[in-house]
């Protein structure tokens, strides 16, 4: 790694190690009012073209201008603090459109998640968004918490009191009686128990709703079948619009899917396309629709067995190692099939025109917090090229959360949220990982959980 040269007016600072320590950290986050970033390269989220030798100038916490190194000024005069990655590149800090803060990651179930204390669930809540805001991750989309635990949080980070990355938070998710996430959620019957649910849900202060159509992992829920009624999901779709929020929709059935379209919903989360019968099957004239009504589709590719991190690369390790149980073998046979099916319609999904974005699910089974990146090397072995999944993990799964209008891509106007790595992700993706450096409301993160 090339480290990072630290300059405050035109005394130049060579870390040992790449990174600043505490007391410089601390100074160039108070003192002065103006930071110049310059990089090797830029890469700002859009897909536009990379800038060579780039800059970003900040006042405050918001991108000033970016562009060229020879273009980019601050004022004449001002007292500013100075960064240059040479050799690096700079990019929008990931937006995560898909968490559970208040996971473990270790394989238990939602179900048993839900009998956690909440003031366990919250210190675990903060400790997760840490580790993923320290992993480049600086917003994240929250899709279904118990009670007020992830409300507390942000809470507190805006207090100073924890550190974590920009929230969206659902909240408790919109369930029916008995369906997937109900153990938390809040459960409703009929049109008017509905309206009077995302009314609820705001006025405990969150930034979108949270549905799930169909069942799930839930123990008590049907995963094949759709839960609402076309009439209750417009109701909360309705409800939510009028009042300027977006909704979001689990859904892992076909017809859940189509009720989850006719109803207005914003995102269709996993979008598989399950019969009745668990049969899986691709129904193209429901991917039309989803792209015709410019809906997103986060198809959380980890969970379904892509990429780093999940129960499939559990199973390869156990098995190179220890080798496997006849039925453990099975589960991993399945797991294959279930990932190849899934691979079959991202790919027609993306074909009929719908936008991917990103969104890892963690901290959700065997999901651990930190692992964004892959996600987003996922979305590449399924056919995107690396920029495409840049895309999808920064402007695209912002323009999915509503919150395009501050953060997604480097752009004038935009808050700085800057992630620095190593290499060059336009190329090869599993650059995203070698972070260097992140910045928050452009304030220099001090990473504590560094890889």
């Amino acid at each position: 790694m090339t480290g990072m040269q630290f300059r405050s007016g035109s005394e130049h600072i060579y870390p040992q190690s790449g990174l600043l320590t505490p007391s410089w950290r601390n100074m160039t986050d108070s003192a002065n009012r103006f930071k110049l970033i310059r990089s090797g390269a830029l890469v700002d989220g859009t897909g536009g073209p990379v800038i060579e030798r780039a800059a970003i100038l900040i006042e405050n916490d918001v991108i000033r201008a970016v562009g060229a190194e020879r273009e980019v000024r601050p004022p004449d005069g001002a007292d500013v603090s100075e960064f240059d990655y040479p050799g690096q590149t700079v990019l929008p800090g990931l937006v995560d459109c898909h968490v559970h803060l208040i996971g473990f990651g270790d394989g238990r179930s939602g179900d048993e998640l839900a009998l956690l204390p909440d003031e366990i669930l919250t210190l675990q809540a903060a400790r997760n968004a840490r580790v993923h805001l320290d992993s480049g991750v600086t917003t994240v989309r929250d899709c279904g918490a118990k009670n007020r635990t992830t409300l507390m949080l942000r809470d507190a980070v805006n207090l100073g009191i924890a550190t974590g990355p920009r929230m969206v938070l659902s909240g408790r998710p919109l369930a029916i009686i008995g369906g997937h996430l109900s153990y938390f959620g809040v459960q409703a019957t009929g049109v008017d128990e509905c309206r009077a649910a995302v009314r609820q849900l705001l006025k405990e202060g969150v930034d979108f709703i949270k549905i799930t159509a169909t069942g799930g992992s839930t123990r008590t829920s049907f995963p094949f079948l759709p839960s609402f009624n076309v009439e209750e999901l417009k109701a909360i779709c309705d409800e939510a619009h009028s009042l300027g929020k977006h909704t979001a929709a689990h859904c892992t059935s076909s017809q859940g899917i189509a009720n989850a379209i006719d109803a207005g919903v914003d995102t269709i989360i996993h979008a598989i396309f399950n019969e009745p019968d668990g049969r899986r099957v691709f129904k193209p004239e429901i991917a039309e629709r989803i792209a015709e009504r410019g809906i997103y589709v986060n198809p959380t590719l980890m969970a379904a067995g892509f990429g780093a991190g999940g129960r499939v690369e559990l199973l390869e390790e156990k098995r190179a190692s220890d080798g496997l149980a006849p039925d453990e073998q099975a589960s991993l046979d399945r797991m294959y099939r279930t990932r190849d099916e899934g691979i079959a319609e991202y790919v027609a999904m993306r074909e009929a025109g719908v936008t991917m974005v990103s969104g890892s699910d963690s901290a959700w089974s065997h999901l651990k917090m930190g692992r964004f990146q892959a996600e987003l090397e996922a979305n590449v072995s399924s056919g995107m090229t690396p920029s495409e999944a840049i895309i999808s993990g920064t402007s695209d799964a912002a323009k999915s959360s509503w919150i395009d209008d501050q953060v997604g891509s480097l752009q004038v106007g935009k808050k700085a949220d800057i992630l620095v790595v190593d290499g060059n992700p336009t190329t090869d993706i599993r650059a995203l990982s070698n972070v260097v450096d992140v910045f928050q409301n452009g304030n220099l993160v001090e990473r504590h959980n560094l890889p």
